[in-house]
């Protein structure tokens, strides 16, 4: 997913430094401060997962863990990527400095749409059940926009990248599996040890009422 260097267009790069700038702006107003913390540590997972690559036949593909920041922390997930992108292209040279906007564009909005797609969830299909459909929807779904999103990047740039457009969508679909697994689990735990952190991800509609305190 990590774009590199002098592979895009001046166009693509162009128009991904202002969605991406401006997602960033985005999230940092609409980012709760009491949740900085919360943020700063699915940043560091983020940062980490990426180093972790899956074998898959003769090439390999990486965690990417934006469903699950999507699903956490929503529009605070701009940020948070763009954070852990930055350190990534400066110590390890995954992606580069001229695409960060277009990576940090194409891994934050589709955390967004996760969040959204869990919220939608969750708020027509309450209970438990409910909960881990949708935990592993938005993992899922957060792959699934990042590869696809991705490969319109290259698309764009010139059809000769249309092939390995192909090839990244058809790599990552072992990817949306785990990871959908892995944000079910963790959204699954969170519920069990710190319940008001999902309760803030939610539709209003959809949050567990608080318990009345008695006179």
């Amino acid at each position: 997913m990590h774009i590199a260097e002098g592979v895009l267009s001046p166009a693509v790069l162009g128009a991904g430094a202002v969605l991406g700038a401006a997602g960033v702006a985005l999230g940092l107003r609409r980012m709760d401060a009491g949740r900085i913390m919360e943020v700063g540590i699915l940043s560091a997972a983020f940062f980490v997962g990426s180093l972790i690559h899956v074998p898959i036949g003769v090439t390999s593909a990486h965690l990417l863990l934006t469903g699950l920041l999507g699903v956490l922390i929503g529009w605070a997930a701009f940020p948070a990527i763009l954070a852990a992108l930055l350190l990534q292209a400066l110590l390890f040279q995954y992606g580069g400095l001229t695409t960060l906007g277009v990576n940090t564009f194409t891994m934050g909005s589709s955390a967004v749409l996760a969040w959204y797609a869990w919220r939608g969830i969750r708020r027509h299909w309450p209970g438990p059940a409910g909960e881990k459909f949708a935990a592993f929807c938005g993992g899922a779904l957060g792959v699934a926009l990042s590869a696809l999103l991705t490969a319109c990047a290259l698309a764009f740039t010139n059809e000769g990248f249309l092939t390995a457009a192909k090839l990244l969508l058809l790599a990552h679909l072992p990817v949306m599996a785990a990871e959908g697994f892995i944000t079910m689990i963790t959204v699954g735990f969170i519920a069990r040890v710190r319940p008001e952190m999902l309760a803030e991800a939610l539709p209003v509609s959809a949050r567990p009422a608080s318990p009345r305190k008695e006179d």
